[in-house]
């Protein structure tokens, strides 16, 4: 892991709005309800690691350290099967953690984390966030519903790859992109080749299908992120 330094971004700006905007945990569900003093009192027990793009932040097997908070660039969350082919399970962008499950006891990874980009994250130990789960019981609250989103996904991703054709995986997943997004025209939060990882198949059919929906009509692809979506009732019907 690269050296690690205080995490108490913005700790001298002017005023408290400006000041908030800094700490990296002000973004996070679980702490940006608190206000400035306790945003303070919390940032105070984090450290700042710095990752460059592609190194590993940790391997499966390891210990964890705690809280793991994105606050600036991106990381990709897999497994690897054993012949080695990659299963993507999620990207956290900046807001963004992993780690919780260290927050009931001293566990290992059970997942790889590898920084898609230039990373900054912000760690909090185990004992750290058990005493501030104990301090301000909201936190656990958010949590608990993070912990219900998270395994639903989880169970409803792993119900389509085992049941779903590959059409109906991505028909699927850019309806409920479009959703989360609110708006026909989405784009895509990762490469083709992390979608595929993501749904359980292969770049060269992610991008065969594409090409298959928008001969018929149902989108209109708009470079490699990009997608309008023509014809939500047709991708349900998939």
């Amino acid at each position: 892991m690269q050296d690690s330094t205080s995490c108490s971004h913005g700790c001298h700006l002017n005023s408290d709005a400006e000041d908030r905007q800094q700490y990296c945990i002000s973004i996070v569900p679980l702490f940006n309800h608190l206000d400035l003093d306790e945003l303070r009192e919390i940032v105070q027990t984090t450290r700042s690691h710095q990752f460059p793009k592609g190194q590993i932040v940790y391997h499966s097997g390891e210990t964890s350290e705690g809280l793991y908070i994105v606050h600036k660039g991106s990381m990709k969350i897999y497994r690897l099967s054993g012949n080695g082919k990659e299963q993507l399970i999620r990207i956290l962008g900046p807001g963004d953690f992993t780690g919780e499950l260290s927050l009931f006891s001293a566990s290992v990874h059970e997942s790889y984390a590898e920084a898609l980009e230039p990373l900054e994250l912000c760690i909090m130990s185990r004992d750290s966030l058990q005493s501030f789960l104990l301090k301000y019981p909201q936190i656990a609250l958010k949590m608990l519903g993070e912990f219900t989103s998270r395994l639903a996904e989880s169970e409803k991703q792993a119900t389509r790859i085992a049941t779903e054709t590959v059409e109906t995986r991505i028909a699927l997943y850019l309806s409920n992109l479009s959703e989360m997004q609110k708006n026909s025209g989405i784009t895509l939060p990762m490469s083709r080749k992390h979608l595929a990882s993501y749904l359980g198949t292969t770049p060269e059919t992610i991008s065969r299908k594409l090409a298959d929906f928008e001969a018929s009509g149902w989108i209109s692809q708009q470079g490699q992120r990009q997608i309008q979506i023509l014809n939500l009732d047709a991708l349900l019907l998939v």
